[in-house]
């Protein structure tokens, strides 16, 4: 309590309306699988468009394994499908399976000079090019003195000077402040007077650096590259102290997360110690003498994809160093949709690391609780068979999806067959936003699909559909949709997708809007407070249309008081409060029942 100690008027501030539950997002979702580049451990970063994964994970360009294979980039498909059809934030984990796999400098044109690629992977492998950049001549002569000054250079810049005889030294300088006054020192640690410079014969070139880098592709369009358009970066200083120098850009181990992800290689000079490099000795181990031209292509190869992923590396490790797999998704609280795009590709060769990864993935959202798992049949399955592979399965937090769907590969420009998750979770996202998350996302027209695996009919449906295997289906005149919202759960209260996550909803929002309820004095004040806060949240559902009932004591009910807790649970700090919703169930099944009606007269 405030503490009233002398006579005055005292003005305070004091609260009479409940706190407020703000619903949680649903439609952000979580990738894992293997990639051609990018992070496999560290802080996961939010992606809102495909662009975002391209600049950290690579492109579609399939993944060639160390024992030859070649696979589709199952992982990069499905995240542009789900930006593709609806969806807008989502977080991705790269698996990667083996050890060392950065591309690096084998042929580097200074011998000085390492480049070494950030991660592992194929897309690693690129041609970087140096190109000196020169001001104009910056040395003048002083209007009053006479002698010679240099404009527009501070501390710690790179120089270069063409002496004719004035200073018979190196031609690179860095810029250093001794007794307050600017001079020039080489590579040597020899310090020059700038006085000493004749402006009528020298020239003083501010010296910095544009970095050229040039990803391989694979373009059918255009056969005769083998690199893309250069990505430009201009404005590089030399002096390793400098906030935009090559060697903090370039870091082998930069100071934050966004240029560890975002820059894609390492420069390294094993020559000498970093700490005692300056300006001057970078300029001469990229450009000789004289910086008058490009340096030659630094080429980085030998980058490797690695073996095709395990169970064990999607599952990932828990260490605090170094998490990887589904443990790295386990640090995000906003994802509401797991998937791992191409899991279940290869389950006739090898049905065990298919269903330990799917295992993986359902246990992973039934321990997160408000997410749910977009599982994916595998390919050239019949009906059968995908109801058979349904067999294995038994989860409320998961559902699951059959035939594989038909796109035009843009890499290619042929048809390529792709597993469902990414469009399903993009669906999901999509009728989120527009419907709300209440809503079966489900009669919804796959964007990008050109077909399916498979055409199913409705007898084929009929087969599947009681065992929660969501069909893919086309029809005349509307496309392609997806035609199924079921879990794969064998508990009928449980039995449909959109039940559960809006559950997940109502259950994440409470949780999260509740927390200032934590030590706070446990009695009828506060549960009075918690009632009211809760109910006005169901009540704004139900205004919106998202339960059951013509009026609010029909859709929902709260209790929190002496009904609902013991006198042991109030002395062991324990607050219950109960509450029931009636939530809106699919209209799965659309009957009108027609009969012929006799005209009747009246007398």
């Amino acid at each position: 309590m405030p503490e009233y100690l002398a006579p005055g008027v005292y003005v305070e501030e004091t609260s009479f309306r409940p706190k407020t539950i703000e619903g949680v997002s649903t439609s952000t979702a979580g990738f894992i699988g293997p990639a051609r580049y990018g992070p496999t451990s560290g802080e996961l970063e939010l992606l809102t468009s495909f662009s975002d994964f391209e600049r950290i994970y690579g492109g579609l360009d399939p993944l060639t394994y160390s024992d030859g294979t070649v696979s589709p980039n199952y992982l990069a498909h499905a995240v542009r499908a789900f930006f593709e059809e609806g969806g807008r934030r989502c977080y991705v984990t790269r698996v990667y399976d083996g050890s060392g796999g950065e591309a690096a400098t084998s042929n580097s044109p200074p011998d000085a000079i390492q480049l070494t690629a950030r991660f592992p992977g194929r897309a690693g492998e690129m041609r970087v090019i140096f190109t000196p950049v020169l001001s104009d001549n910056l040395l003048v002569s002083d209007p009053l003195t006479g002698s010679a000054q240099i404009r527009r250079i501070k501390e710690r810049d790179t120089v270069y000077v063409d002496s004719a005889d004035s200073i018979p030294s190196t031609d690179y300088y860095n810029v250093i402040r001794e007794d307050d006054t600017l001079k020039l020192e080489d590579a040597n640690g020899t310090v020059q007077e700038i006085s000493n410079l004749d402006p009528t014969a020298d020239t003083v070139k501010l010296l910095t650096v544009s970095v050229s880098i040039e990803r391989p592709i694979i373009r059918p369009q255009r056969p005769g590259d083998r690199y893309d358009i250069p990505e430009v970066l201009q404005g590089f200083s030399l002096h390793p102290e400098n906030s935009d120098s090559l060697a903090a850009y370039f870091a082998t181990e930069p100071d934050s997360r966004r240029l560890q992800i975002l820059v894609p290689f390492a420069i390294d000079l094993p020559a000498s110690p970093a700490d005692d490099l300056t300006g001057a000795d970078y300029a001469q181990a990229l450009f000789g003498n004289t910086p008058d031209q490009p340096t030659d292509p630094f080429l980085l190869e030998g980058g490797s994809d690695g073996s095709q992923p395990s169970a064990a590396t999607y599952r990932g490790n828990n260490s605090a160093a170094s998490k990887s797999g589904f443990y790295l998704l386990e640090d995000l609280e906003d994802i509401s949709i797991v998937a791992a795009p191409g899991y279940s590709a290869g389950y006739n060769s090898n049905q065990n690391r298919v269903l330990a990864i799917q295992a993986h993935l359902i246990n992973h959202c039934e321990q997160m609780r408000y997410r749910i798992a977009v599982l994916d049949t595998p390919k050239d399955l019949s009906p059968t068979g995908a109801k058979e592979f349904r067999s294995k399965i038994d989860s409320e937090y998961a559902a699951l999806y059959y035939p594989w769907v038909r796109i035009l590969n843009p890499i290619t420009g042929e048809e390529l067959l792709l597993p469902p998750s990414g469009f399903v979770a993009g669906i999901y996202a999509r009728n989120d936003v527009e419907r709300g998350v209440q809503k079966a996302p489900a009669n919804e027209v796959v964007r990008l699909a050109i077909g399916f695996e498979f055409l199913i009919n409705k007898a084929q449906q009929e087969l599947l559909n009681p065992e929660g295997v969501n069909c893919f289906r086309f029809f005349e005149g509307r496309g392609n949709r997806l035609w199924g919202a079921r879990t794969v759960s064998s508990d009928p209260e449980w039995k449909y997708v959109n039940l559960r996550r809006y559950f997940a909803y109502l259950e994440r929002s409470v949780d999260k809007g509740t927390q200032w309820v934590v030590f706070e004095s446990n009695g009828e004040r506060l549960w009075e407070n918690v009632r009211r806060t809760v109910q006005d949240f169901l009540l704004n559902e139900w205004k919106s249309g998202r339960l059951m009932g013509l009026t609010p004591e029909e859709a929902f009910f709260v209790r929190c008081d002496r009904s609902t807790m013991t006198q042991n649970d109030i002395d062991n700090g324990r607050l219950i409060c109960l509450v029931g919703v009636a939530p809106l169930r699919p209209a799965e099944f659309v009957i009108f029942r027609i009969g012929q009606k006799l005209l009747e007269t009246t007398g």
